[in-house]
């Protein structure tokens, strides 16, 4: 049997590491700091060594565990696949002499990553290269996850995990989970990626079936869950205030509205205003300086409405750096003709402008289910106005004004798993 030496690897990627590799069959060992992971290492003598460095750490805080590897004849020849911060690849190239054959940057792509397993163990590694938007964020019990584009396996497997991490670093005691769907159509070739989304949100068991609500806007869910006993208490729902309303907590009993509820409840004060605050993916949000020729091609296209001239100039000069057009709109009627005839990744869309207002125009777009995603960029603060945008399918909420690459940014982060 194959024998895997993980060290260090933190709860999320060793878990889901695990799983991954003894579904093939492969044994797995666990080891923490430079000591343990070399005792480890002559004790059992591995097929490959998988190394997760911390985004607050460095490789260089492994050269006794490398060193030791590489003095010792019978361990010297066991290759070494790194899991870390991006680093210059002078730095990788001087750690080559460890048996390090790949370094990967976090965060990690998987299909890539289980690529290199593979080679090394001469095993075939199914990996579901699915695109898909996957974000989950803690707002006081309830956890929220959106999940956008598509179904991904990999991605479903790693939420089981991140869940239950979010509820121990939290300490909660009864917690709530709302799955958002709304941007996903559904049938029934996606009953078996729907079922291991259920059995992964229903794992934990500290997670009531009564406290999880679905929010879709087509039947297949509540269909499934019908014919499923073993899902029996989840509900579907097509309103997040609705949903909301159903699971906060007598404490917030006495806020006037649900829109007060929604806003207190879901958005923060800062500037920056998303459906999902954390990506679900082994590493920290990638620099603007970190693009990658894949990423300059990601977005192709680029609508930008607003009827602010300098504004649009500014997010033309920006987004030309990496999309192959960018086309400027000053007004939304303008748009709205286009709209159709054009084919975009991407929108930025202003709210306010003379003659069509932007909340009215998302609601039409989501009216005719239309799919490319939408980056909100509005001087309006208020929360409602904020709710309402949201919920009308805008992907991102950035309010006015930002630095230029900041609006970039975000559009790669939305548009990086296309």
């Amino acid at each position: 049997m194959k024998k895997v030496l993980l060290v260090d690897a933190s709860p999320l990627f060793q878990n889901f590491l695990t799983e991954k590799l003894k579904a093939e069959q492969v044994e797995v060992e666990v080891a923490y700091n430079n000591r343990e992971a070399f005792t480890t290492l002559i004790t059992q003598l591995p097929d490959l060594i998988v190394l997760d460095v911390d985004t607050n750490a460095k490789i260089e805080d492994y050269t006794d565990f490398l060193n030791d590897k590489y003095n010792d004849p019978n361990t010297r020849p066991i290759p070494v696949i790194v899991a870390g911060p991006t680093v210059d690849r002078s730095r990788i190239t001087r750690l080559t002499k460890y048996g390090i054959v790949k370094y990967f940057g976090k965060p990690v792509k998987f299909d890539l990553f289980f690529d290199s397993v593979g080679r090394i163990l001469h095993l075939n590694f199914t990996i579901d290269t699915t695109p898909s938007l996957l974000e989950i964020h803690l707002n006081g019990d309830i956890i929220f996850v959106e999940i956008a584009r598509g179904l991904n396996r990999e991605k479903l497997i790693m939420l089981k995990y991140h869940i239950s991490e979010i509820i121990d670093a939290n300490n909660l005691q009864t917690p709530k989970i709302i799955i958002m769907m709304t941007d996903l159509q559904l049938s029934f070739v996606d009953g078996a990626n729907l079922e291991l989304l259920f059995d992964n949100v229903t794992a934990d068991p500290r997670i009531n079936r009564a406290n999880i609500k679905i929010l879709s806007l087509d039947d297949f869910s509540q269909m499934l869950i019908d014919g499923h006993p073993q899902y029996a208490g989840i509900e579907v729902v097509k309103n997040l205030k609705d949903v909301l309303a159903q699971l906060v907590d007598e404490s917030h009993a006495q806020e006037k509205t649900m829109s007060d509820l929604v806003t207190n409840r879901i958005l923060t004060s800062t500037q920056e205003i998303e459906t999902g605050d954390v990506g679900l993916k082994l590493g920290s949000d990638t620099e603007l300086s970190e693009l990658t020729e894949s990423d300059k091609g990601n977005i192709l296209r680029v609508a930008i409405v607003d009827d602010d001239a300098i504004v649009r100039k500014v997010l033309e000069a920006a987004f030309a750096t990496i999309c192959d057009k960018v086309v400027l709109y000053a007004t939304g009627s303008e748009f709205v003709q286009n709209v159709n005839k054009e084919q975009f990744d991407l929108i930025i869309l202003d709210l306010y402008m003379p003659d069509i207002n932007g909340l009215q125009l998302l609601t039409d777009l989501q009216a005719q289910h239309f799919q490319t995603p939408i980056i909100v960029y509005s001087q309006a603060m208020q929360r409602e106005i904020v709710v309402e945008a949201l919920s009308h399918g805008a992907k991102c909420y950035l309010v006015k004004p930002q630095k230029p690459e900041v609006v970039l940014q975000k559009a790669v982060e939305l548009l990086r798993t296309r």
